[in-house]
């Protein structure tokens, strides 16, 4: 057995210092600021890390200034970060792996990725649930899931004010906001 260093020695002389642990790395913090007002997401590097650097990135590379909240249903949730308000996609980066079933679940006020039918087809596009939706769980329904990667931790005042504007169907969509829901910018404030 190696001896103690004389830091760890001191440590474990004290009582109570030693159970003294380095404070948890804090979870990025984002403010997706939206014509209707701010949404604060914390997001979950712990159990998300490919899908919280994936959104980071298009964060930081001001991908979603302008981009809208193109499909809002009551009950469900509001999805955007993908169009704009002309309803045009937007060109992204190749798709991430699908890290549902990462023990965070689908219920209000989660932040999840948005994808087709294919499991690993996320890019940019995400949800925030507005009801308690664990059917899109992984495993679900078979279906492969969607991932959830942080919690709305102020504002879902300004996500129940964009899950209850109108809709209507638009250029092929459905759900579509009738006066678009801008996402001005999605702002880090701690990554």
């Amino acid at each position: 057995m190696m001896p103690l260093s004389p830091f760890a020695a001191l440590l474990a002389a004290l009582p109570g210092l030693a159970a003294v642990q380095a404070p948890a790395a804090k979870n990025p913090v984002v403010v997706i600021e939206t014509s209707l007002g701010d949404i604060t997401v914390e997001l979950d590097r712990a159990h998300a890390p490919v899908t919280v650097e994936n959104f980071l990135a298009y964060a930081r590379a001001g991908f979603y200034d302008g981009t809208i909240f193109h499909r809002v249903i009551k009950g469900f949730m509001i999805q955007g970060g993908g169009l704009t308000p002309d309803m045009q996609r937007k060109p992204t980066k190749p798709p991430i792996e699908n890290e549902a079933g990462n023990g965070l679940s689908n219920t209000r006020g989660t932040i999840a990725m948005a994808r087709t039918a294919d499991p690993h087809s996320a890019t940019s596009q995400f949800f925030i649930n507005t009801a308690d939706n664990v059917r899109l769980d992984r495993g679900r329904e078979g279906t492969g899931g969607y991932a959830v990667f942080g919690r709305v931790t102020a504002g879902m005042d300004v996500v129940d004010k964009i899950e209850s504007v109108p809709t209507t169907d638009r250029a092929g969509h459905q759900n579509v906001p009738v006066e678009p829901v801008v996402i001005e910018r999605v702002r880090i404030v701690s990554q």
